[in-house]
């Protein structure tokens, strides 16, 4: 299983981006995919998530409102839509995956079994 965001950037307060996560090795409809993001001296947190077969999506009190998470099927990617962004939304975005409720995946750690971790890419929201 392979996971790659790609698609962060340098954008000014306020404004949007959309990175996009490439999914290979999975069985993409019942698994679920979400995004995560650390910023530096932060812990790792799990933004949002989706499970495909359902377009069930879960999203952190952090970004509700403002990120919306796609998938698309054919393409096996995943991506997430981000507007309205702040400095703090500054961080490396990376996706995840696992055959676990989105509740679970978010939660997850390095130490949690059966999860799929992808590189990142960088988000910085600066003026």
């Amino acid at each position: 299983v392979q996971l790659q965001a790609s698609g962060g950037g340098l954008v000014q307060p306020g404004g949007s981006l959309r990175p996009s996560c490439a999914v290979s090795g999975l069985t993409f409809g019942n698994s679920a995919i979400a995004w995560f993001r650390q910023a530096p001296g932060k812990e790792r947190e799990g933004v949002a998530c989706i499970v495909s077969d359902n377009d069930d999506t879960v999203y952190s009190d952090s970004v509700k409102g403002r990120f919306t998470i796609f998938s698309d099927i054919a393409k096996d990617t995943v991506d997430l839509l981000m507007n309205g962004l702040q400095p703090e939304d500054t961080a490396i975005y990376f996706c995840a995956a696992g055959s676990v409720p989105c509740t679970t995946l978010l939660a997850a750690t390095d130490q949690t079994p059966n999860i799929y971790w992808g590189q990142g890419t960088e988000v910085t929201v600066s003026s």
